[in-house]
């Protein structure tokens, strides 16, 4: 893991904070938000999206309102402007038939990846410490 100054970690918890932004992960998060609630506007999505989010990698706010734009480009979400009570309107998004599909696609991506990612893990820490008992016996 790169070793970075986080502003939002220790200096010894290991974060992903370090690789970047991960804007990629931020489509699956916005669409299994949107399958959960029916329907949200952006700032209601920006307030929960770090609990939901596949990183600890902080979300910015204009990472969640490009996916939402790319995301409605392409078919996937659906918004409208609603007058706010008391408020001004504001952009309600909601999940598309064709979100649905894309959010079944991000399912498998996820989890050939998080398959993936666990065999990488087993594999990293079965070396490390067939490296530790090397050393532990020359020693």
């Amino acid at each position: 893991m790169p070793r970075k100054i986080c502003v939002h970690h220790s200096r010894d918890y290991p974060c992903s904070c370090g690789l970047g932004n991960l804007y990629r992960f931020v489509e699956p998060v916005v669409l299994r938000m949107l399958q959960i609630k029916g329907r949200s506007c952006g700032y209601n999505l920006c307030s929960e999206l770090q609990e939901h989010a596949l990183t600890d990698a902080e979300i910015d706010k204009a990472a969640l309102y490009r996916t939402l734009r790319h995301l409605e480009a392409n078919g996937h979400v659906k918004s409208a402007w609603e007058e706010g009570e008391g408020g001004p309107a504001r952009r309600v998004y909601r999940l598309t038939k064709e979100g649905e599909k894309h959010l079944e696609e991000w399912t498998v991506v996820l989890e050939n990846l998080s398959r993936s990612m666990s065999r990488f893990v087993r594999g990293a820490r079965k070396a490390i410490a067939d490296q530790a008992a090397k050393t532990s016996k020359a020693a």
